[in-house]
């Protein structure tokens, strides 16, 4: 079973539209049985789902914050939607459920300082640490002319750890929220531009070094 969370102790960084839209991508693109495990106390994650048209890919909700984490048998893939201000002994714990971890950071200078402290401490941390638990950076909601993103793409590069792709600031996954869809379930000829965004992501997900074997 794939296990992959997205994380960032920053709030506001856009973690549900990354795990919803993950979600989305494995149920309905590789037919896969997924569960959505939503950690934040928002349950934004759920209320996604609770959107979600009846003849869509069926998708697993699972309100992790209140309950334990047990997914159904037939799961092949869990999407887990961390929460925000995670860190110390609660970072620990949920990364040991984990192979696989992506960290949305955006374009703002809080962000990336908080994006900055917060890797220090999650490369350090357990499975993190001892290279059982892979680590990616996505740069998120960004407007890719300003002098804002060039900080965050130099500050990206910068880590020891992939930065794997840029996702632009639009409508289409605001759109895609109030649906309960992804943006791999809506018109290609709208999205074109995004699934093309997504690619590089997906890629490092189906290899090897993004599984930490």
């Amino acid at each position: 079973m794939r296990n992959i969370m997205v994380l960032n102790a920053k709030g506001g960084c856009g973690k549900s539209t990354i795990a919803t839209n993950l979600a989305s991508y494995y149920a309905y693109e590789l037919e896969k049985q997924v569960t959505l495990a939503d950690f934040d106390p928002q349950g934004s994650s759920l209320a996604w789902l609770k959107a979600r048209p009846n003849n869509y890919p069926i998708i697993h909700g699972l309100d992790a914050c209140r309950n334990p984490v047990r997914t159904p048998k037939q799961t092949e893939v869990v999407i887990m939607d961390a929460p925000a201000r995670v860190q110390g002994p609660e970072l620990t714990q949920l990364v040991r459920r984990v192979e696989t971890i992506i960290v949305p950071v955006l374009p703002s200078p809080i962000d990336i300082r908080a994006a900055a402290d917060f890797m220090r401490e999650l490369l350090t941390t357990g499975k993190v640490s001892r290279n059982e638990t892979r680590v990616a950076v996505v740069a998120n909601r960004v407007r890719e002319n300003t002098l804002i993103y060039q900080s965050l793409q130099a500050f990206l590069k910068s880590l020891k750890i992939p930065f794997v792709t840029t996702l632009r600031d639009t409508q289409n996954y605001i759109r895609a929220e109030e649906r309960g869809v992804g943006i791999f379930e809506m018109a290609p000829s709208q999205v074109w531009w995004d699934l093309e965004q997504w690619e590089p992501l997906i890629r490092w997900l189906r290899s090897k070094r993004s599984q930490g074997v």
